[in-house]
């Protein structure tokens, strides 16, 4: 725990010394982990299950992930990463509780 604490103190102190704004409560909310990630990762899996040949071992889904991430259209990334700001406001209007997303 006392790394974690001093990690969390050295982030902290970064943030306040380049003038970094960020929320009143740690997000906590499963709304607000890096959810929109977990749309690029089932994107992904959506990319490599409709391949003709499906993966048939670690190197092959290897090959297959890195084929498939480099398709991910940039416009579906930048979206994901656009809808944050609605995220941040979403959340902070429901005062760190649920939210639709």
């Amino acid at each position: 725990f006392f790394l974690l604490d001093n990690a969390m103190m050295i982030c902290t102190q970064f943030l306040e010394a380049e003038n970094i704004p960020v929320l009143a409560w740690p997000a906590y909310s499963p709304d607000m982990s890096p959810t929109y990630i977990k749309y690029v990762w089932d994107a992904l899996d959506r990319r490599i299950r409709q391949r003709i040949t499906v993966p048939a071992n670690i190197q092959q889904l290897r090959t297959a992930i890195e084929e498939e991430w480099t398709n991910i259209p940039q416009a579906t990334i930048n979206n994901l990463i656009n809808s944050m700001r609605r995220r941040c406001v979403a959340l902070r209007e429901a005062n760190g509780g649920h939210t639709r997303y």
